[in-house]
């Protein structure tokens, strides 16, 4: 008995001094700081489900007003919440070198997945950005869009008919699950060149496999901080953030889909496409267009580092990986932008009929036709999806780790000494809470696209709006999202008119089981056929 409390008190100390160490990290430094919990550093609040991972980072942000970084742990590990913006593009654009990689959320070497250019670093994400940036240029959109186009051609038949067997001339709707269906049927058609239709089969598999992936539960969560944590641990005990099911699902898809066009000789102008083309080097950076300006407020462009010709050849393995980023990137992030988008203007009658109108005028215009130039040329569809992309970022927060030791300069002006940034520390940019702060965005939780009309977009400060990320190391695919959210509210409103429900929760109160925007009760609205 003397000795189980002999080891208990040893171990109870032991665990002591690790921790004081371990959360000692920001003292000499003078950097500020939420008080840490033991074990758990700041995740108290998210780890036992009493707020979103939102209200978590609000915290942060707003415990020191004037503070130019904010330390906060993660468990026991430190990351530095960057909130001066001039800081933001030093660390992200000037000294890039320092801060090229993301967090280890993969494990990169028996998770084909762990080889998709969000995981790859170093060199190798450099290659491999180089190798892709060709495929997302507007010109490639351009092919693309009538895919986009069919795809919403089938939703819109998909509820006009449950409108007219409701018998009372309108539905309601649960906006994230046809938002996701929607996305799920792009992704198909445009990554891996299949034609599903999830809003008449509601369990297809794609559809089914697809959500599993991109749905990050309470479990999957846990998994992501642990791969982070314990990398080598997660690594010998071979855990992974998808179920084998799910990836030799994906794997098959894409392998046979490779297998049966080069064996057929097909060629379809979708992402299959044009990864079998950079396999074997045949895509080519483009000159800049006048597409490039046109593609919206939001969208980000290339930097040199994705610019630069490479011949390195790719395995299998890695232009699997590649299309299921696309595809988990397309089912999540977009789904959320476009639900949320909808929800925006079921409460905001006036926009919606201000944007239905410009499709109508956009219509007789064109005569009828619908086509990338003529999304690309709508002021007040951009104005819209340009605030939604504020109000509601799809990338709540940026992250990097520090590839070398880096001097930040001092936390504050009262600071004792420089802050050093550790080989291996990470930094987190809050996306959400710069882009709600009232000295960048005024009235910032107010639904208002006219911060982006052409009078006042001047005023806008571009360091403070980052919805796809910021630096080279940007999102590669904001074009596609771009058209891919004009494309459904295009044709959702070209038919259908959206008001509240019962159900219709305004404002909206997120989650707290999952990292992603979703919202307690679900985002229902009413659908009735416009006139």
């Amino acid at each position: 008995m003397l000795l189980v409390i002999t080891w208990t008190l040893v171990f109870i100390t032991a665990l002591t001094l690790f921790l004081r160490q371990k959360y000692s990290r920001y003292t000499p430094y003078g950097l500020q700081h939420l008080k840490p919990l033991p074990l758990v550093g700041n995740m108290f609040g998210i780890l036992t489900r009493k707020e979103h991972f939102t209200t978590n980072m609000e915290k942060v942000y707003n415990a020191f007003p004037n503070a130019r970084v904010v330390g906060r742990y993660d468990f026991i590990k430190p990351l530095l919440f960057i909130k001066d913006l001039e800081l933001i593009k030093k660390i992200t654009v000037k000294d890039f070198d320092n801060f090229v990689d993301h967090q280890d959320f993969f494990n990169r070497k028996d998770d084909f997945f762990g080889r998709n250019l969000f995981s790859l670093q170093g060199q190798e994400w450099k290659d491999m950005r180089s190798t892709l940036s060709p495929a997302f240029t507007s010109s490639k959109m351009r092919l693309m869009l009538p895919f986009m186009v069919e795809v919403g051609d089938q939703m819109v038949l998909c509820l006009k008919s449950q409108i007219r067997e409701s018998g009372v001339g309108y539905i309601d709707v649960e906006g994230k699950d046809l938002t996701t269906r929607y996305a799920n049927d792009v992704i198909a058609s445009c990554a891996f060149g299949l034609k599903v239709n999830s809003h008449a089969e509601q369990n297809n598999e794609f559809y089914d496999k697809g959500r599993e992936a991109s749905t990050f539960n309470f479990k999957q969560i846990l998994k992501f901080f642990a791969l982070n944590l314990f990398p080598r641990l997660m690594t010998l005990l071979r855990q992974s953030i998808f179920s084998e099911d799910t990836k030799m699902f994906f794997k098959d898809i894409v392998l046979s889909t490779m297998k049966n066009r080069e064996v057929n000789n097909i060629v379809r102008p979708d992402m299959i496409h044009l990864l079998m083309e950079a396999k074997k080097g045949k895509l080519v950076h483009e000159d800049k267009t006048v597409e490039d300006a046109n593609a919206g407020f939001a969208t980000v462009s290339e930097s040199a580092v994705g610019k630069k010709d490479i011949s390195r050849v790719w395995s299998d393995n890695d232009l699997i990986a590649q299309a299921v980023l696309f595809f988990i990137a397309g089912f999540e992030t977009v789904s959320s932008v476009m639900s949320f988008c909808l929800h925006e203007l079921t409460a905001n009658s006036d926009i919606q009929e201000k944007l239905a109108q410009e499709i109508k005028e956009n219509e007789i215009k064109n005569g009828g036709k619908f086509d990338y130039n003529s999304i690309q040329n709508m002021p007040y569809m951009d104005m819209v999806v340009s605030e939604i992309l504020r109000l509601w970022p799809p990338a709540l927060a940026l992250d990097r780790v520090c590839v070398k030791d880096y001097n930040l300069g001092k936390a504050h002006d009262k600071a004792p000494q420089d802050y050093i940034i550790r080989e291996g520390e990470g930094i987190g940019i809050p996306v959400w809470n710069i882009h709600r702060d009232p000295k960048y965005f005024p009235d910032p939780l107010k639904f208002d696209p006219e911060r982006f009309s052409e009078e006042n977009k001047h005023k806008i400060n571009p360091l403070a709006y980052m919805p796809f990320g910021v630096g080279p190391r940007n999102c590669i695919g904001s074009r596609f999202a771009l058209c891919e959210v004009k494309v459904m509210l295009y044709q959702l409103l070209q038919h259908f008119v959206l008001s509240p429900c019962e159900k219709t929760k305004i404002p909206p109160v997120l989650s707290k089981d999952t990292f992603n925007l979703k919202v307690e009760g679900g985002q229902w609205m009413r659908l009735r056929m416009r006139t």
